[in-house]
């Protein structure tokens, strides 16, 4: 590949902790709850059919978690609750949350991908974000994650929910590379979503998968690639 010139993340899994690391933590707040948190995409304990449509590409993620939305609504006798905002904004509290950098995993943002951002910028590279579902999942209340600090290291956000083209249509990878000003060889592209990943490298994006059971391995990857000293 080219020299990298930019580097593309996806928020929600990648910079963010995915929405099943927020259940994991909602469930060990409110216990009562288990039916509905031990039911997390891969990180179980109990399996996920539904997500693992999405991960296959039978199903999409905006399904899947108004789904979810329903489904918590109705445990918690609220039906206000019920839509994919209200949910998320259980899932990630809105406010000056202190465990937002968080090492343990709890936190709302990925430290290391922070770093990341923060180390590519003095680098001299762009530093960009691709996501489906920005404002339509958290952009639903006052001081909600939208206007979040940490997304202000962004020098640009190209979001589905705004330009009404979501991954993986080839539309949303031209969207995001005429955003940055750089051939796809120049771009190396983080998400957690399969089918995402796959269409980024059809419009020849260097692409790497991020595992929500280990995301450090792809980190650590996208260091090497981008030719970015470790973090101690």
């Amino acid at each position: 590949m080219s020299t990298p010139r930019a580097l593309l993340l996806d928020i929600g899994g990648v910079l963010l902790t995915s929405g099943h690391e927020r259940m994991a933590s909602l469930g060990a707040r409110r216990p009562e709850l288990v039916s509905f948190t031990d039911v997390r995409g891969l990180l179980g304990p109990r399996p996920d059919a539904a997500w693992d449509h999405v991960l296959d590409g039978r199903a999409g993620e905006r399904g899947y978690w108004a789904a979810r939305a329903a489904e918590y609504a109705t445990l918690v006798g609220d039906r206000s609750a019920r839509g994919v905002p209200a949910l998320m904004d259980v899932l990630y509290p809105a406010g000056d949350d202190p465990a937002v950098n968080a090492d343990d995993g709890t936190g709302l943002f990925r430290p290391e991908v922070v770093a990341l951002m923060d180390d590519a910028h003095t680098a001299g590279l762009v530093v960009a974000a691709l996501t489906n579902d920005l404002a339509a999942f958290h952009g639903d209340s006052d001081g909600d994650l939208t206007d979040h600090p940490i997304l202000g290291r962004f020098d640009t956000i190209v979001d589905g929910s705004v330009t009404g083209v979501l991954k993986p249509d080839p539309r949303a990878y031209r969207i995001a590379l005429d955003a940055v000003g750089c051939a796809p060889e120049e771009v190396v592209f983080l998400d957690d979503i399969p089918g995402n990943c796959a269409g980024a490298r059809a419009a020849g994006i260097m692409t790497l998968e991020v595992d929500v059971r280990d995301p450090s391995a792809a980190f650590a990857l996208a260091r090497d690639v981008l030719a970015l000293r470790a973090v101690a």
